[in-house]
């Protein structure tokens, strides 16, 4: 994507202003007086700015986020785009280069097109912390903290392969975005795991440009051109609910395995329900803890970790209350 500097404009700033996610604390960098201010004079101000607006795994990752940086005696400000999308994104964060924070922790919804508005805060002094996704360029961030995707995809085709049963099937599998490293992250590791599972076999991996009716679209050709699909992979939340609407619509519920990544509140109703038969469970609270420490560590000239994982946890109906802590929030 080609990214343009006439997006630095009072114009997109007041965008950025509405952009707040659903329990953020208010405009990035804002600060009592008007016009921006210096890196010293926000030398204790963190930024956040997640992959998308009201979604739980980022409510879960900014609440975890919030407390952490108070109990440290910070004040982190939190805005997400409306959408999952690169554009959008780039607004929130040039909005941040005429008030940058100390530390900015971001989830690039991109990773080649939001380099550039990344790099040009990171060029006002802040110190940049990516949580959930990263960059191709490893030069940008002081630290990156995510889930191990790969290794969240191997678990969900193990977890599918338990519940086939030795039944033999074709697997869809159903990405999000081309060009977003966590979530074809999940898809390979996927794919390389099913080779293990000779009853299994792939039907190949759709993009739903993170849309759940575009999901719900996918689920209902392949069922049409795949007679034996056996199993769904979902590689996030927004595909897991859409996937699961389009075994709904055409009667297939427990019929054709459905494995999410997530533990949203719907996916988990729909586990217990029995419309998804797993779901592969982050960690988001222990994400947003982990960055904000990154960050101060990097304010505070201590050590700092480049990479850091999450763990992952495979959740099915029979064990979900066990695993309960793992569930996301919908609000702080």
């Amino acid at each position: 994507m080609k990214l343009s500097k006439t997006l630095i404009t009072a114009g997109a700033l007041a965008s950025a202003a509405s952009l707040l996610a659903a329990c953020g604390q208010g405009q990035v960098g804002q600060s009592g007086g008007s016009g921006g201010t210096s890196n010293t004079a926000n030398s204790k101000k963190l930024a956040l700015v997640p992959g998308v607006q009201a979604e739980p795994f980022y409510i879960s990752m900014q609440c975890a986020a919030q407390d952490e940086a108070k109990k440290l005696g910070y004040d982190l400000t939190t805005q997400a785009p409306q959408m999952f999308d690169a554009a959008m994104q780039t607004t929130i964060v040039n909005a941040l280069g005429s008030n940058p924070p100390a530390a900015l922790l971001v989830t690039p919804t991109d990773d080649k097109a939001m380099l550039a508005p990344i790099q040009q805060v990171k060029n006002r002094g802040t110190k940049i912390v990516e949580v959930d996704t990263s960059l191709q360029d490893k030069s940008v961030a002081v630290s990156s903290i995510s889930s191990d995707n790969t290794e969240g995809g191997k678990m969900a085709a193990q977890t599918l392969a338990k519940l086939a049963g030795g039944k033999s099937g074709s697997v869809l599998i159903l990405d999000t975005i081309a060009g977003t490293s966590t979530t074809a992250a999940r898809a390979k590791g996927f794919e390389d795991e099913l080779k293990n599972s000779p009853n299994l076999k792939s039907a190949g991996i759709q993009f739903t440009q993170n849309e759940p009716d575009q999901a719900a679209a996918k689920v209902t050709a392949a069922l049409a051109s795949t007679p034996d699909l056996i199993g769904i992979f979902a590689t996030n939340l927004n595909t897991g609910e859409g996937a699961a609407t389009g075994l709904r619509n055409a009667g297939k519920i427990g019929q054709v395995n459905l494995i999410g990544f997530d533990a949203s509140p719907s996916e988990v109703d729909g586990l217990r329900k029995g419309e998804y038969q797993g779901l592969i469970a982050q960690d988001p609270a222990s994400i947003g803890v982990q960055g904000v420490d990154q960050a101060v560590a990097s304010l505070e000239g201590k050590p700092v970790t480049r990479n850091l994982t999450a763990n992952l946890h495979s959740i099915t109906k029979a064990d979900m209350d066990a695993n309960s802590q793992y569930f996301y929030k919908q609000k702080c």
